[in-house]
């Protein structure tokens, strides 16, 4: 296999993070509430639409850019660290592994993030005249990635609120948290200060669009006043916990891959098992 065939699946995976970069500074130009006028309503609606049309073509993109490039890289079988982990997570365990763990936590990142709504105080056909089931996208106004939203109204108390920046990321993390943990599954020889790594990732990357859930997760250690008082600054440091939790998800398995070469450079881990 070629240089050029190896490519492939990296060139699908950036064309796919660079497509959901411009979509999202491109929508951003149709959030300024001026511009909806009575005459632009449907047009910006249909605008929104497309938006997740193109949305979900990209995420289709990166999902097999991500296949092919761990096809790849398992049929050259280099000795590089990424071959090592493409070889870790390719039999059928560790993809069970990844498949369960990559649901369980998108699930629950749903709940701590608000996509998943339950409010069990509140009827929705009640409070707000929802028609249930239904669902409806709301196209404006509101900041660069937070716009358009989707609402979904399941039944009296259960909805989902999409929200774009909030999608990417519970994607990003839950494949990030996914990948660590069947390559954790393989690594018995990981030392304790790489699992701790591993775990610390993990607990920032669920609090990523919920930084208050991390405020009243340390108020336990902290104490109930120093807890409330790091939740607010939390909330306004919610770039950093994503700045922080994504690269260290993202190198922890590079980490864990040391462990599972062996001196010639080959995987222990045989890819049939």
């Amino acid at each position: 296999m070629d240089k050029r065939s190896t490519g492939k699946g990296k060139k699908l995976i950036i064309l796919g993070f660079v497509t959901i970069a411009i979509l999202f500074l491109m929508y951003g130009r149709y959030q300024d509430p001026e511009l909806l006028t009575p005459s632009a309503i449907d047009s910006i609606q249909r605008i929104a639409y497309g938006f997740y049309i193109i949305l979900v073509v990209s995420f289709g993109a990166i999902a097999f850019g991500m296949y092919r490039y761990h096809k790849e890289k398992v049929e050259i079988k280099g000795k590089d660290l990424s071959t090592i982990i493409a070889i870790t997570t390719w039999n059928p365990k560790s993809q069970k592994i990844f498949v369960v763990t990559f649901v369980v936590y998108g699930i629950f990142f749903s709940l701590v993030s608000g996509t998943l709504v339950y409010q069990p105080e509140v009827n929705f056909a009640i409070h707000y005249g929802a028609e249930i089931p239904s669902g409806f996208v709301a196209p404006c106004c509101d900041g660069p990635g937070y716009m358009p939203k989707i609402i979904i109204y399941l039944t009296e108390h259960v909805g989902l609120q999409i929200i774009p920046i909030n999608l990417v990321l519970q994607v990003i993390v839950s494949y990030l948290v996914g990948l660590n943990a069947a390559i954790a599954v393989n690594a018995y020889t990981i030392s304790k200060k790489g699992k701790g790594a591993s775990s610390i990732g993990a607990v920032i990357g669920l609090f990523i669009a919920c930084p208050t859930c991390a405020g009243t997760f340390l108020s336990i250690f902290i104490g109930t006043a120093s807890g409330i008082a790091l939740s607010i600054a939390l909330t306004q440091l919610q770039t950093v916990f994503i700045a922080i939790s994504i690269p260290i998800l993202f190198v922890t398995p590079y980490v864990m891959a040391k462990k599972l070469r062996n001196t010639d450079g080959s995987c222990k881990v045989d890819k049939a098992k």
